[in-house]
């Protein structure tokens, strides 16, 4: 006797699965990936047997669950591009990434820490999203939002320490504000601190002759911090000093 598989039975095997998905990110965000999958089974409100049937291994659930995660960002992305700027869907998406961080952190400390992964099923969900990512970056930087000397790697890293700097934060709104922060530094309105000496020396470039040294007149060096320099060197220092009238 064959059993037939009607369309109702195809969507409660769909929710079921969903449900289960939900579940598992859920106890993995809380617990870590040692949660049993009887727990995830009960938390989604399904027996155990329903768990097994859609993911043999809890191997095959974690691939899962951050597949559907990565993809939940790339439709929300996606959306971004339909209704919003090209520099609003930028800016928006990245901070939607890195605010979902917290949930996916655990997953992704394990996949760093195992040399199988990424698996295909997530290969191609990261394909996705870095395609996603490169096609509003340049839509921003062709709208004029976006410094041209950035890259979507760049992108990468940086959604990676502002989600690690908002994590350390114990005030989430704090953090959010510090990542904002980071991020205006991609508009080509932010000043250019990553080149030359204004990187640490805000006063900006010297104008006018070259100081020289008080005793001989040679040209000092300019050191970019601490006090001005008035004198070549100790030679010239001492001759100055007893020079000095007594007090």
């Amino acid at each position: 006797m064959t059993t037939v598989i009607g369309a109702g039975d195809r969507s409660d095997a769909r929710r079921n699965r969903a449900k289960v998905l939900a579940a598992a990110g859920e106890a993995f965000a809380e617990r870590g990936l040692d949660v049993p999958l009887g727990d995830i089974a009960r938390r989604a409100g399904v027996g155990a047997g329903t768990v097994y049937r859609h993911f043999p291994t809890k191997h095959a659930l974690v691939e899962a669950v951050f597949a559907q995660q990565l993809g939940d960002l790339v439709a929300s992305g996606e959306r971004r591009t339909a209704r919003s700027e090209p520099t609003e869907a930028f800016f928006g998406f990245v901070l939607d990434v890195i605010d979902t961080s917290r949930s996916r952190a655990t997953v992704c400390d394990v996949m760093s820490a195992d040399a199988s992964w990424p698996r295909p099923v997530l290969t191609a969900t990261l394909a996705r999203l870095h395609h996603l990512l490169t096609v509003l970056l340049e839509a921003a930087q062709r709208d004029g939002g976006v410094r041209p000397d950035v890259d979507p790697d760049d992108i990468v890293a940086l959604t990676v320490g502002c989600a690690a700097m908002l994590t350390a934060r114990h005030d989430r709104a704090a953090g959010l504000q510090l990542v904002r922060l980071t991020l205006d530094g991609l508009r080509p309105s932010a000043p250019v601190v990553t080149e030359g000496r204004s990187f640490r020396d805000n006063r900006g470039p010297r104008t006018g002759p070259a100081p020289a040294c008080e005793e001989c007149g040679a040209v000092l060096t300019v050191h970019p911090t601490g006090r001005p320099a008035r004198y070549c060197g100790t030679t010239c220092r001492q001759r100055a000093h007893r020079r000095r009238p007594a007090p």
